[in-house]
């Protein structure tokens, strides 16, 4: 709301009628003062000329008083004062855009075997400041025809690549972004926290390698040292069977601490299928605002997973490089880019309904997406009415994999154009 005070003007109709009550009074006192007795006023003669004035409409207290106007505000500029409210915080799923992007790019067809167009937008190169990692607000939707004309200082212009409607984007496929996804410093880190080594000893209870998509719980009943130096582990398993693993073929039986986990890590995670087995995985995500305070775990058969920090166990001798120690294949390759893009990942953009091509034993197809997680969606098959979730920026998803192409290719060209 806002207030105006104002005062009195000596031309206002009441101000005027005050003089002329005034001059009334001063001209009855000198008529009463020139007779021969010199009396004062009779009081019935003051009171008469009171109710007068009294009465009268413009009747205004000598003091000047201050009078507060109430005006409501435009709508625009109310919502300009109002703090950002959480569903302006939601995740960058719910958002076809954001200004934190460093690159944007368009199918130009609503079919998966069409071909498609880059955008025009130039790529730019973005700090991890904590100014810039804080998620925008989803952008403002296109406003209907029959919608009131909104004032032009409320209206924000998208950039030319994100102003679409709803409609548009479905007809025409996804946006894929490389945005910040963390919204510290501490969450743009690779580089492994600088903490003691688990000391492995006998009788220590630990998660061990059996089989390759499999650790069970076992014990340390041996320590063997190789010709070369290295320590093998001779583990025996809580469900029978023994095996000899290196260190970074075991992991803690206990819960890691928060600061010991970094992106790139390498960690295991018990099965939701079986109790007594563990996956092994590489931790993608630290838990923020853009994911509702989860971890996002890669297994190595690269299945993501949200998980909470008492399902994360770290293994205790991990590699130099983490990513060695995943199998050979499309998973692996994929993890050695989402790492070098961290944190500025490739995410495609879908909605809810929309249909799309995912590739399932080396052809593609068609699925409709059923749920948008933060950085996951889950799909539902046409011919197979089961669920899955898929990393939006997983090398399954043909738009995804057309867009890595295609800058592949660019670069290539840049490589190769005389300077």
């Amino acid at each position: 709301m806002e207030i105006v005070v104002m005062e009195v003007d000596e031309l206002d109709p009441r101000t005027l009628e005050l003089k002329k009550y005034k001059r009334m009074v001063k001209s009855h006192n000198e008529n009463t003062s020139e007779s021969s007795y010199g009396t004062f006023p009779s009081a019935n003669e003051t009171s008469r000329i009171m109710r007068q004035f009294e009465n009268s409409p413009y009747f205004l207290d000598p003091k000047k008083r201050a009078v507060v106007v109430l005006t409501r505000l435009p709508e625009c500029t109310i919502n300009v004062l109002q703090p950002p409210t959480p569903q302006q915080f939601n995740s960058e799923a719910e958002s076809p855009g954001s200004s934190d992007s460093d690159m944007l790019w368009e199918p130009g067809d609503d079919s998966g075997d069409s071909d498609f167009s880059v955008a025009d937008n130039k790529q730019k190169t973005l700090k991890p400041k904590k100014s810039d990692l804080i998620e925008t607000p989803p952008s403002a939707k296109t406003t209907p025809p029959s919608a009131k004309t909104t004032p032009p200082s409320a209206k924000a212009t998208p950039p030319p690549s994100t102003c679409r409607n709803e409609k548009s984007v479905t007809e025409r496929g996804p946006i894929v972004v490389s945005a910040a996804f963390a919204h510290s410093s501490a969450e743009t880190t690779k580089i492994r926290p600088v903490f003691p080594e688990v000391e492995l000893k006998l009788d220590m209870t630990v998660l061990a390698r059996r089989r390759a998509m499999r650790w069970q719980r076992g014990k340390i009943v041996e320590i063997v040292t190789k010709e070369d130096g290295r320590l093998k582990y001779k583990v025996s398993f809580l469900e029978k069977g023994k095996s000899l693993v290196s260190g970074h073929h075991i992991a803690s039986d206990f819960t890691p601490k928060l600061e010991q986990l970094h992106v790139g890590a390498r960690v295991v995670i018990k099965s939701s299928d079986d109790t007594h087995c563990f996956i092994p995985g590489i931790l993608a995500e630290l838990p923020s605002r853009k994911n509702r305070l989860r971890f996002l775990v890669f297994l190595d058969d690269h299945t993501p997973l949200y998980v909470g920090l008492p399902s994360l166990h770290l293994v205790c001798r991990p590699l130099e490089d983490t990513i060695d120690d995943i199998p050979d294949g499309p998973h692996k390759c994929f993890m050695k880019q989402y790492l070098m893009n961290w944190p500025y990942p490739h995410l495609t953009h879908y909605k809810v309904g929309q249909s799309i091509n995912v590739e399932v034993n080396g052809a593609q197809q068609k699925c409709e997406v059923v749920v948008v997680d933060c950085s996951l969606i889950q799909v539902v098959f046409q011919d197979n009415p089961n669920k899955e979730w898929i990393h939006r920026g997983s090398l399954r998803l043909e738009h995804m994999a057309k867009f890595l192409k295609l800058k592949g290719l660019q670069e290539k060209k840049a490589n190769t154009e005389p300077k």
